[in-house]
């Protein structure tokens, strides 16, 4: 699996309709208007790279198909 960028899952995100409600430190929280729950971003820089399992995590919170990435 390609590692991606905090960049790059905030943009995967928001093409789903997930918009960021605060940033908590380093954080980014983000709700979605029909799906429940909120899913949460490490963003320490935009060039970091999240940790696969990081990753999935967000994925799977954010009910996203991994290969719909």
């Amino acid at each position: 699996m390609k590692s991606y960028k905090a960049k790059e899952v905030v943009s995967i995100l928001k093409r789903d309709g997930w918009y960021l409600t605060k940033t908590t430190g380093s954080h980014h929280h983000f709700k979605h208007p029909t799906k429940p729950g909120k899913v949460t971003v490490p963003y320490r820089t935009e060039s970091e790279d999240i940790k696969i399992a990081t990753l999935k995590s967000i994925l799977k919170q954010a009910m996203i198909d991994l290969k719909e990435v």
